[in-house]
């Protein structure tokens, strides 16, 4: 029985999960899958992604993954990450695609026009560390972990849910974007925790041990 699947469309930064979800759990048989047999049998699912969304929609239904990863969304412990995250909702500016529409809302692109804190014209990838403001009461995901700690960041585009009771952390740039998203037994998250040291581990940590 694998305990958590890592869905494996062709898009995601796989390996760096993996290694990070098991040095936070090394009892814990994780698995990287596209056989949606085995993400349906799974304890947990992880949900990573990186690249353009309409990329991302294309290979999901090529490999036809799309069942399994909205049954899983819907059932069982659920974590998207990045791409991951956006995916979820329902429509996306980037390529003006379709999301699963799990979730209510738009993914929307940085302005170009945008400035920063100092006047200058915002950069589009926001890349970097970034403070991570969480919602409170903190939800299981966020034990262990400061307020306004630093996670790791690589994006053009974030999330606008509908409905703002999902919202579960924001970050600035300039100006507050939704960062981290709950409902029942699906978390998801706009930057990598397995790219963000202690923190990072601590929410993958939290999650392999998450029963909502």
């Amino acid at each position: 029985m694998v305990d958590v699947a890592i869905v494996d469309y062709g898009m995601g930064n796989l390996r760096s999960v993996e290694q990070a979800m098991r040095k936070v759990a090394p009892d814990v048989v994780v698995a990287v899958t596209d056989d949606a047999a085995v993400i349906a049998a799974a304890k947990r699912v992880v949900f990573p992604g990186q690249g353009a969304m309409p990329d991302c929609m294309r290979e999901l239904d090529a490999r036809g993954l799309r069942t399994a990863v909205m049954q899983a969304a819907r059932e069982k412990p659920f974590l998207g990450i990045c791409i991951g995250l956006q995916m979820l909702f329902e429509h996306s500016a980037e390529g003006d695609v379709p999301g699963l529409g799990i979730l209510r809302g738009q993914v929307l692109r940085f302005p170009h026009a945008a400035l920063d804190a100092h006047g200058e014209r915002l950069k589009v990838p926001h890349m970097g560390w970034n403070q991570v403001h969480h919602a409170m009461p903190a939800h299981a995901l966020w034990q262990g972990i400061a307020q306004d700690a630093r996670f790791y960041y690589v994006h053009s585009y974030y999330v606008q849910p509908v409905d703002t009771s999902v919202i579960q952390a924001t970050s600035d740039y300039p100006q507050p974007f939704v960062c981290a998203v709950a409902q029942e037994n699906l978390f998801a998250v706009q930057f990598h925790p397995e790219k963000s040291h202690a923190a990072g581990l601590q929410l993958l940590q939290n999650f392999t041990q998450w029963n909502p």
